[in-house]
């Protein structure tokens, strides 16, 4: 009897093929779509039920059964609520990273042992070992450990990731020449339970909105912000300053809770928005922790998906992570993911508390 496996279905092309091969490899394969949001958006129309159309296309066409199980619940007690708490707290969260964490590779496991399997699939773009290693997918342009780190090493062993090793255009070839109906489906972008829609208007809706002044490093009121939650360190877009100062662009250089005023200033190399310290807590290790309290680690460190490494010295002081970046840093966010790596290896990080520059 041939091992079984269940692969995490979202009606992209990834997982879809990520089953077909798995398939094609003569595994007992079970298709299981997650529904984690029970919103309609602003059309009225259910994304999920497209998406769950989708995955019973594919897996139609491929010959395995497929379900769906509703995470709604535990979506929003586990990611959502804390999504909710960073916003009010002035800071920019990343629930996927959270996502990962306790509903595809807890919840989500849990399923997909209760219908017997040995192992669940992903879509994701990265790999693994066998020895509970998180490696950078192949794909430099896709590569979503940054996204995983806060996978723990017994929880990858049970996972599989078929197209870690191949590049985006390598699965959407495969799943032209293979007919899946999502061969040109494109991907989904943003956080997933917002999909396309207005953010600000989605925000407004759980949280109350508190305008006040945008102000200049020089104390001069030169507009007004909308809610501190609706800005981000270093954005530009959406600040509405016209005709002042010498022609440059505002960018968002900080936050003052306490005032409820919103920081900016022109020009999108302002010191302001630069730091070379950062703090990281909720500290998290995908395996053995590869520095303990007091010791100090060289080693690569990303800020933001995408991002290049950037090369930093990291210490462990009370629990928490003092990362040194051997280069200034353009807009360090409170509230995103420091992740650090060692080649290929993503070795775990946390969550971006404070930032500063180093007086030395």
């Amino acid at each position: 009897m041939s091992e079984r496996i269940v692969v995490g279905m979202s009606g992209g092309v990834d997982s879809s093929v990520a089953a077909l091969l798995l398939k094609e490899q003569g595994y007992d394969v079970v298709g299981v779509f997650m529904k984690n949001w029970e919103e309609q958006d602003e059309n009225g129309v259910c994304t999920a039920e497209a998406d769950w159309r989708d995955v019973r296309d594919v897996c139609d066409g491929i010959g395995i059964p497929c379900y769906s199980v509703n995470f709604a619940k535990e979506y929003w007690d586990r990611v959502f609520s804390y999504f909710l708490k960073e916003y009010k707290a002035g800071r920019t969260p990343n629930p996927d990273v959270l996502c990962n964490r306790e509903i595809k590779f807890k919840a989500f496991l849990d399923f997909a042992m209760g219908l017997g399997a040995s192992r669940m699939a992903t879509g994701h773009f990265v790999r693994t070992d066998g020895e509970g290693h998180l490696l950078k997918g192949v794909d430099p342009n896709k590569d979503q450990s940054y996204f995983l780190y806060m996978v723990h090493a017994e929880q990858l062993k049970k996972s599989i990731f078929p197209v870690g090793g191949m590049t985006k255009a390598e699965v959407r070839r495969i799943a032209a020449e293979n007919g899946l109906p999502v061969s040109e489906k494109k991907d989904s972008t943003g956080v997933c339970f917002i999909g396309e829609r207005n953010f600000k208007k989605f925000l407004s809706e759980y949280l109350p909105a508190q305008p006040g002044d945008m102000v200049s490093p020089d104390g001069e009121v030169v507009g007004r912000h909308d809610g501190l939650m609706y800005y981000t360190l270093g954005q530009r877009r959406g600040l509405g300053i016209g005709g002042r100062g010498d022609g440059r662009s505002w960018f968002v250089i900080g936050k003052d809770l306490e005032k409820n005023r919103l920081l900016v200033a022109q020009g999108e190399d302002h010191p302001m928005l630069y730091s070379d310290v950062c703090t990281a807590e909720d500290v998290t290790w995908v395996g053995e922790p590869p520095l303990r309290e007091g010791e100090t680690l060289r080693c690569g460190v990303k800020y933001r998906y995408r991002q290049p490494e950037q090369d930093a010295e990291v210490t462990l002081e009370n629990g928490v992570l003092v990362i040194r970046s051997m280069v200034p840093q353009r807009a360090v966010t409170p509230g995103q993911s420091a992740v650090l790596y060692s080649g290929d290896i993503c070795l775990g990080g946390g969550i971006i508390r404070e930032t500063a520059k180093n007086e030395a």
